[in-house]
């Protein structure tokens, strides 16, 4: 087994090649509305991408939908391109001499063909900036290959009959993508690699933050499959999942190949048959709403295939799964076949009977169905027929669902895809923009680790360094802030108050106004989860403090409550834990005790 990883990260600052702001366009309405079609083009080598072209086939309609705020003509692809942002490129360069690579002297920028939508010119924008670095692990050293600099694609807000709607508020953020060897041993590794090289990116201070901001594709192959591109893995916890799962896919894969070839199945050459008066006096709603629609019964027999498609091949994907996969690109829901207990359709045993007689269908074949407009469900037939034909573990970009599980996207793109972008002229990367950038670096991820634990202990700077919460942190204490305070504050306090229901809406605000009022002595520190959960409902710190249940007691309020209390330190603490601060309180008891 092979493992590699390509890990894509938002930066912040300004988009890639205009001047438009980053910040999403959050719960705004479009200002304009697009709608456009994308079709490959040959590549300088005169080759067409087979991704490409399997996404052309869809024959999709997209939608593109632009912000006043966030987009200009450039997203829309109605104006050239403005030169590479360098504030973007520099902090590339950063991230790749933190990976110990070298920078290319002239960085050029290409095209990538991505025809799916996810880009208004049919391509995505991107450049090398960095090559032959390294990372060192426990799992021995990964090299790192690649560190690119491209623009983030459109986001996409849902697929509708033949039509796919994106928001370009997010087109055109840079990103950078680094890429490793195909060295990682097994899924563990593999973790500790995305968290090692995710700390990295964090500890720069140059990287976005926050849900979809990263994204890592996972690529595996095995000794008798082949290399898959798994897409979109979100969560590091699940990546061991995600290998295990591929490789029992594939592993599945060669054994069904095998069984095949024993049983002479494969050049299937199947023509399918319309059986849509099968089903005329049909009970299942899924064949009768289609019908009713214009669509068609279209039925294929695959020689030789009974109980393969039924095989399990990830839990809960079947081979028959595979099939259908491939049959949706051509806008189906899915097949029917004949391994699933059909009952679940609501098809009679008499219409099942009278389908396999129309095909053929001996015992040892299997049946599958499509139900959709002629054309489509034609379309779809002959993709679950390519599929089937397969006599190999095919090169393919999947998806990677929530439960750790894979599903096809495409064919693995190749070299096709590229060519070099006529816009936007190099960027020379001489000694003086080396020397620029290195000039305000930040410390490296070890340096950062050192130097919190100076401020910490081990197991709390461990914490915040792989916090996504580091640079509030470090304002905090660059503002004056108890380091050990405003570390428990982040990582407990405001954790715990979420899962009780409490969510500070601007976190960065809320924690700075909080610890500027600590400062000037207005509350104690067992004051600060009852001010944040009063903040979280929508009060100013001011409010709360002057509301008075907060406001911190001292000088002579505190002297009096002491003498009322016949210096008894539990019992005033019991009392007023939230007001008063321990320490001064033993101080004023010693002091009027003597």
């Amino acid at each position: 087994m092979k493992i590699g990883l390509e890990i894509h990260q938002r930066l912040e600052g300004k988009r890639l090649f205009c001047r438009c702001s980053s910040v999403l366009a959050e719960g705004k309405d479009p200002a304009v509305v697009v709608d456009r079609r994308l079709h490959p083009v040959f590549s300088e080598l005169g080759e067409i991408d087979r991704a490409s072209l399997a996404e052309f086939e869809k024959s999709k309609i997209f939608e593109y939908q632009a912000f006043g705020d966030s987009n200009c003509l450039v997203e829309l692809d109605e104006e050239p391109p403005f030169p590479l942002n360098r504030d973007a490129l520099k902090a590339v360069v950063e991230i790749a001499l933190h990976l110990n690579a070298k920078i290319a002297d002239e960085v050029h920028v290409m095209r990538k063909i991505v025809i799916d939508g996810s880009n208004t010119a049919g391509f995505q924008r991107t450049a090398i900036v960095g090559f032959n670095g390294y990372l060192d692990t426990s799992g021995g050293r990964i090299d790192i290959p690649l560190v690119a600099i491209e623009e983030e694609s459109a986001g996409i807000v849902e697929t509708k009959h033949e039509k796919t709607v994106y928001r370009l508020d997010r087109l055109g953020i840079p990103l950078v993508e680094i890429s490793t060897t195909p060295d990682i041993k097994d899924g563990k590794h593999l973790r500790e690699v995305a968290e090692k090289i995710g700390l990295i990116l964090r500890t720069t201070g140059k990287v976005a933050r926050g849900l979809g901001t990263i994204r890592q594709d996972v690529n595996i192959s095995t000794e008798k499959g082949a290399r898959v591109e798994i897409k979109g893995a979100q969560d590091l916890k699940m990546l061991p999942l995600l290998v295990e799962n591929e490789v029992m896919r594939q592993e599945g894969l060669v054994n069904i190949i095998g069984e095949l070839k024993k049983r002479n199945a494969y050049g299937i050459k199947a023509k399918p048959v319309d059986v849509s008066d099968v089903f005329a006096a049909t009970e299942s709603k899924l064949i009768a709403k289609e019908t009713e629609m214009g669509g068609v019964a279209l039925a294929i027999r695959l020689p030789h295939h009974k109980g393969i498609l039924g095989r399990e091949i990830q839990p809960g994907r079947r081979y028959g799964t595979e099939l259908s996969d491939y049959a949706k690109h051509a806008g189906v829901k899915g097949i029917i076949h004949g391994d699933e207990d059909l009952s679940k359709y609501r098809l009679s045993e008499r219409e099942a009977s009278e389908v396999r007689k129309r095909l053929s269908v001996s015992d040892g074949d299997c049946l599958v169905m499509v139900v959709a407009e002629k054309a489509k469900a034609e379309a779809a037939l002959g993709k679950a027929i390519e599929r089937a034909n397969m006599d190999y573990v095919p090169e393919e970009t999947r998806r990677a669902n929530p439960d750790g599980t894979t599903s096809y996207l495409r064919p693995l793109p190749g070299r096709a895809r590229m060519y070099p972008e006529t816009d936007v002229p190099p960027v020379i990367a001489d000694e003086k923009f080396i020397s620029e950038t290195e000039s305000g670096m930040a410390e490296s991820y070890e340096e950062k680790r050192a130097k919190l634990e100076k401020l910490l202990n081990k197991e709390m700077a461990g914490r915040i360094v792989r916090s996504r919460h580091l640079k509030l942190f470090e304002k905090l204490v660059g503002g004056g802030a108890e380091p050990m305070l405003a570390a428990t504050t982040i990582e407990s306090t405001v954790v715990s108050l979420r899962r009780e229901g409490f969510e500070l809406k601007d976190l960065d605000a809320s924690l700075t106004a909080l610890f500027s009022a600590y400062k000037k002595g207005k509350f104690v520190k067992a004051a600060i989860p009852g001010i944040l959960k009063e903040v979280a409902e929508g009060k100013k710190i001011g409010e709360v403090l002057s509301a008075g249940g907060f406001g911190r007691i001292t000088g002579r309020e505190l002297e009096g409550i002491a003498r009322e209390n016949g210096m008894d330190i539990k019992r005033i603490m019991a009392k007023y834990r939230l007001r008063i601060d321990p320490e001064e309180l033993m101080q004023v008891v010693r002091k009027l005790k003597k």
